[in-house]
């Protein structure tokens, strides 16, 4: 018995659950980059990174993550 509720559960509830979170992340996305707030706290660069020019990170996104001084055009 325990087993048909836990498969009940699944379909009933997990599976719409995960869809409706699809949906919401797809009507979200806007392919806009948020405003850029150059906060004292944030991005701060003690020594440059290891690699390229030393001021993009390792997984670096031009059009979403912001470099200390603003975004990339």
């Amino acid at each position: 018995m325990s087993g048909r509720v836990w498969k009940s559960l699944t379909f009933v509830i997990a599976l719409p659950g995960i869809g409706v979170c699809m949906l919401n992340a797809f009507l979200k996305e806007s392919g806009k980059p948020p405003e850029f707030v150059p906060y004292t706290h944030l991005r701060i660069r003690s020594k440059p990174f290891p690699w390229g020019d030393g001021d993009h990170t390792f997984f670096h996104n031009p059009h979403m993550n912001p470099l200390p001084s603003g975004y990339e055009k």
